[in-house]
Parts: structure tokens; sequence; C-alpha cells
């Protein structure tokens, strides 16, 4: 797989399609984002396999925001599972990236990589190198999590979610590592809505704040629980605020590549389309 991706990336570049390819590159037994440049050999390039350093992921298109606003009329190539395409798909939509200056060279999740992370997309558009394996399966996990906490009353399941903001020690790890944060200045840094240097942080404030920012951005990739060193299932809060938006609106953050959010639009609420 590995070399059809390869070969993928050197075609753009001898095409002049791109200024730089950004992936993964594995050196001294550890895997991390690279900005592979014209001429500069793919040696070390990896797909983030658990062959090297387990199923690798980093907000890659995260680190393609900040190279588009330092160098906006360059074309950059990146590396895109199913999750990251649909966050490019939401970048796109809220304008932080040109899609006419991003090239996706896309590869598929594996089978068991994406039952584990309850995929909704297990393989992208752009799909370069990979199988194409169905997502049904694959989300089963998670909607039996939201039907379990669904069946508890409102009380339970604020107490519940009390306990585990408590938890929190305002490492700002959740929006640090997450794709779809991109603001230059955060509502958790404004001191209105958050107090500063207080722990535990402000209940339910902070995370009810992170949530209904993500609301129509979160693409379900789950970096921001691997990322929290308290334990604290954010991705269960961010799958509820996701299955609102799809009961209420019928919208799925990142599915359809052109599709507006609901929140974006003025007026009555758009109707449901039939899925």
């Amino acid at each position: 797989m590995i070399d059809m991706v390869k070969e993928k990336i050197e075609a753009l570049f001898k095409e002049k399609k791109i200024a730089g390819f950004l992936g993964l590159r594995e050196q001294n037994g550890q895997v991390a984002p690279h900005l592979f440049m014209e001429g500069q050999a793919l040696e070390g390039m990896c797909l983030g396999d658990r062959k090297i350093a387990g199923d690798a992921r980093y907000p890659l298109n995260k680190i393609l925001v900040t190279l588009a606003r330092q160098y906006p009329e360059e074309t950059f190539g990146i590396l895109a599972r199913g999750c990251d395409e649909r966050g490019l798909y939401g970048l796109f939509r809220l304008n932080q990236l040109d899609p006419d200056k991003v090239i996706a060279v896309g590869i598929a999740c594996p089978g068991d990589l994406a039952l584990a992370c309850e995929c909704k997309k297990p393989f992208p558009e752009a799909l370069v190198a990979g199988e194409k394996i169905q997502a049904g399966d694959s989300i089963k996990a998670g909607r039996e999590t939201l039907a379990a906490m669904d069946t508890l009353d409102l009380d339970k399941r604020f107490s519940f979610w009390k306990n585990q903001f408590s938890k929190c020690v305002k490492c700002y790890g959740c929006r640090d590592i997450c794709p779809m944060c991109f603001c230059r200045e955060c509502s958790l840094e404004c001191e209105d809505l958050v107090s500063k240097g207080d722990l535990p942080v402000d209940i339910p404030v902070f995370h009810l704040t992170r949530a209904m920012h993500m609301a129509d951005r979160c693409v379900d990739c789950g970096l921001c629980d691997e990322a929290c060193p308290a334990d604290i299932p954010l991705r269960l809060l961010y799958k509820k605020t996701a299955q609102i938006m799809d009961i209420e609106f019928g919208f799925t953050s990142g599915i359809n590549k052109d599709e507006r959010s609901p929140l974006s639009m003025m007026g009555p609420a758009p109707k449901k389309v039939a899925k």
C-alpha cells in the first residue's frame, strides 16, 4: 500500500501540482507528521500502521490549516483517512481551507481499526490505496453506548457528566489535538466564560462550551478521547451533539462534501433529508 501512495505523491511533485506533501515519517522507531518537499526523497514515509508504532494518528488537517495561513498561494497534498477527509470537507465549508489548494491522497482503514474507531467512513473518496469496507457494523458500538446513556433519567445523566468533568485538569489537550479547532481566539480562554487558574474547571460550562462549538464540526475521529489524560469520555459527549444534529436536521459533519451546516443558516430549520 505504501508503494502506491509514494507513486501518487511522486507524480504530484513531478507534475508540479503541489509544493509539499503533509504525511507521516518514521524515524528512530517513532512516527510523526512531516512535510515532504519537492526533490526530497520519500524515505521514511509511512502510513502509521501498527507494524511500526501502532496505528499512529495525528491531526494533519490542523497542521495543514497553519500551512495554508502561512502560504496561501501554495497547494499542498495531504495523507487522508476517511475521518481526515470528512475533516477536510468541514474545513472547506468553514472557509478555513481552499479546496483548490488541497489534494488528498487517501488510504482506507483496515477493518479492525474501523471497528475500534466506530468509523462512519472507513475509506475516503480520494482513495489511492487500501480496500473499501462497509461502515455498518463499525458504528454499532457507539450507537449502543449512546442508547445506554439515553436510558438514564436526566438527573442521573447530569450527575454522570458532573463527575466526569470534575476530573478535568484543564490541559486543553482536547482542543489542541482536535483537527476541527481552528479559532484564532478560543472561547475556552475567555474569562467571561471560563475562569482562569481554577481547578476543577467551571462545571459544566467549560466542556459544554466546547461541545456547542463542535456540534456541526466534529467528525468523530476520537483524537480527543486518546489525548485526554483524565479519561473523560469526550467522544461520547460529541456523539450526542452529533446525534441531535442528525435527528433534528439530518446533518452529519463531513459526510456530504457540499452540504451546508444548518447552524450557518437563518430562518426556518431545513427539512431533514431522507437517508
